[in-house]
C-alpha cells in the first residue's frame, strides 16, 4: 500500500497517519531497487508501490551524496545552488506523475506544478545570467566562511548542512503538495480558492522577476560607470557612487526578491492547510527551515555589504530587511556642508600664534 487509507481531509495532514506508516518503506527501498533495476517494468511497479513522499525523500538523500562527492572533489561548495531552481519543481512533477500513474486526481497538483515551473524558469534564467553555471563559479560567501572556520569544521559543515540538509530541504518545501495529493482523493475538485492560491503564487514570482531585473539593470549601469565613468540606465551619478540599489522595490525592502521567495513556499504550505482543512500541519517544517536559512544567509550578506558601502547602515535603519517599514521609499540622506564662521577661524589663528 502506497497511500494511507483515510476518509477525512484532516487526516491528510496528520503525520502519524499520512507519513509515519510508510517510513519502513525507506529502509526497504534500496534492496527492492537493486532487485528490479534490470527490469524496466519492475522498476515502474516499484515506483507505483512506493509512497511518493518516501521515494522523493530517498532521491533527496542520493542527491545529497552526489553533491557531497562533487563538492569535495572540486573544492567548490555551490553544487546545491546549481540545482536549487530545478529540484522543487521536479519533486512537484514527481507527485504529479505518481498521481496520474495511480489514478489519483491531479488537477490541484497541476496548478502547483504550473506556478513552480514558471518559478524555475525565472530563477534558472537569473542564476544563469549572473554566471552561476560557469565552470568554477562558487557563491562568494563560502570563501568568506572558509576563512573564519578551521578546515575540518568546514568539511563537517559540508557533509551535513551544505550537501545533505539543503538537498532534503528542497524536497521539504515541495512536500505540502503531498498533502494536496492526499486531499485530492477525497475532494478532487478545483475551487475558486485554489485558483486564488495560484494567482498569489504567480504574483509573488512576478515580484521576484521585477526586483531581480531592477538589480540587474543597476549592477550593469554601475559596472559601466566604474569602467568608463559614463552614467547611464536612468541613474544619477550619486546612485552609482552609493554602490547599491535603493530604487524601485528596493526602496521599500532591502531584499524584495528574498521576501517573495520565502512567501512562495509558505503560501504553498498554506495551500496544503486549506485543502486539508487544518490550521497547521507537519509540512510547515520545510518553509519554516527555509525562512530560518534566509535569516542567516541574509545576515551574512548584509554584514559583508555594510563593510563595503558607508551608506548601507543608514539604509538598514530606514528600510526593512524583508517587510517595508514605511509607505514612502528610501531617500539618500542629504549631507549639509559644514559652515565655518570667521570668528571660529580667528580663534584657531590666535591659538596657533600662542
Amino acid at each position: 500500500m502506497a497511500l494511507p487509507n483515510i476518509s477525512a481531509l484532516e487526516d491528510c495532514a496528520d503525520f502519524s497517519k499520512a507519513v509515519q506508516p510508510f517510513i519502513p518503506q525507506l529502509y526497504a527501498l534500496p534492496a527492492k531497487f537493486l532487485d528490479v533495476i534490470w527490469s524496466r517494468e519492475g522498476l515502474l511497479n516499484l515506483y507505483r508501490e512506493t509512497n511518493p513522499l518516501i521515494s522523493g525523500f530517498a532521491v533527496s538523500l542520493v542527491l545529497g551524496a552526489v553533491f557531497l562527492v562533487v563538492a569535495e572533489i572540486n573544492r567548490n561548495y555551490s553544487q546545491v545552488d546549481r540545482c536549487w531552481s530545478l529540484l522543487p519543481t521536479l519533486y512537484i512533477a514527481h507527485f504529479d506523475a505518481w498521481a496520474r500513474l495511480t489514478g489519483v486526481p491531479a488537477q490541484r497538483i497541476d496548478l502547483a506544478l504550473l506556478f513552480s515551473t514558471i518559478w524555475s524558469i525565472r530563477l534558472t534564467f537569473n542564476y544563469w545570467r549572473k554566471g552561476g553555471y560557469n565552470v568554477g563559479h562558487e557563491d562568494y560567501r563560502w570563501e568568506i566562511v572558509r576563512g573564519y572556520v578551521p578546515k575540518a569544521v568546514f568539511h563537517v559543515f559540508n557533509w551535513t548542512f551544505i550537501s545533505f540538509i539543503q538537498s532534503v530541504l528542497l524536497l521539504l518545501i515541495a512536500a505540502p503538495v503531498y498533502t494536496i495529493l492526499l486531499a485530492s482523493r477525497i475532494d478532487p475538485h478545483v475551487s475558486n480558492a485554489d485558483i486564488a492560491y495560484l494567482v498569489i503564487e504567480l504574483l509573488l514570482v512576478l515580484v521576484e522577476y521585477i526586483s531581480d531585473q531592477q538589480q540587474w539593470v543597476y549592477q550593469a549601469a554601475k559596472k559601466q560607470y566604474l569602467s568608463s565613468g559614463k552614467v547611464s540606465g536612468g541613474f544619477q551619478k550619486a546612485d552609482l557612487d552609493r554602490g547599491f540599489i535603493t530604487s524601485g522595490l528596493w526602496g521599500y525592502s532591502r531584499h524584495p526578491n528574498f521576501a517573495a521567495e520565502q512567501s512562495i513556499w509558505f503560501i504553498l504550505y498554506q495551500w496544503s492547510c486549506f485543502t486539508s482543512k487544518t490550521l497547521y500541519n507537519w509540512a510547515a517544517v520545510g518553509p519554516s527551515f527555509l525562512i530560518l536559512l534566509f535569516q542567516g544567509s541574509t545576515w551574512l550578506t548584509e554584514l559583508i555589504t555594510a563593510g563595503k558601502y558607508s551608506e548601507y547602515p543608514e539604509y538598514q535603519r530606514n528600510v526593512g530587511m524583508f517587510v517595508p517599514k514605511r509607505l514612502a521609499p528610501y531617500k539618500t540622506p542629504v549631507v549639509m556642508p559644514r559652515i565655518i564662521r570667521t570668528s571660529d577661524l580667528a580663534k584657531k589663528l590666535k591659538e596657533k600664534q600662542k
